[in-house]
């Protein structure tokens, strides 16, 4: 890990938000391909994701989620449980951006792929009790698309095109239909 991102890490909560935000982008940037130093930080990244600072457990949740594709000893389906507890948070917020990350980790294997998209139609299936439930919906719908996209894996697309079958009202149905063909 360069000192730039050791840095980012050392200091997660620095005050200036212009740091914060700086060190975000380039951690997140820095995930999106493999690294060889995702083991340095996860375990602190698994703490976060309980922590008091509902930012710090967004952010533990989003690089967690991209850096599972560079975990070979796939801790992540030991700690997914956590991670996933995070796209529940009581700060929508939180949970809206640690949803929206949760795809990624589908590009890790076949057993991640599998894992997310099961959690992923499972929540589709029974969020309608929950606060924003037409946002969810649509964070998982967009969420099965980027990874599609990804991996090109037709069963990911017909669960996705299934899902939407499922909702009731024709006109979320419909913007749901389009996030998909988008």
């Amino acid at each position: 890990m360069d000192s730039i991102i050791r840095s980012y890490f050392d200091n997660p909560d620095n005050e200036d938000k212009d740091f914060r935000y700086e060190a975000y982008v380039h951690i997140m940037k820095a995930t999106e391909e493999e690294v060889d130093w995702s083991y340095e930080v996860w375990d602190q990244l698994k703490e976060d994701l309980a922590h008091p600072d509902n930012h710090r457990r967004s952010r533990a949740a989003q690089f967690l989620s991209s850096l599972a594709k560079s975990d070979p000893e796939k801790r992540i389906l030991r700690d997914f449980p956590a991670l996933w507890e995070v796209t529940k948070d009581k700060m929508f917020v939180t949970a809206r951006h640690s949803l929206q990350s949760v795809w990624k980790i589908g590009l890790a294997g076949p057993e991640q792929k599998e894992m997310v998209v099961s959690q992923l139609a499972n929540r589709f299936d029974n969020c309608k009790d929950e606060k924003n439930y037409t946002l969810i919906r649509s964070d998982i719908i967009q969420g099965l698309k980027k990874l599609y996209d990804e991996v090109k894996d037709e069963e990911i697309k017909q669960k996705a095109l299934n899902l939407i079958e499922t909702e009731e009202e024709s006109k979320y149905r419909k913007k749901l239909a389009a996030l998909w063909r988008t």
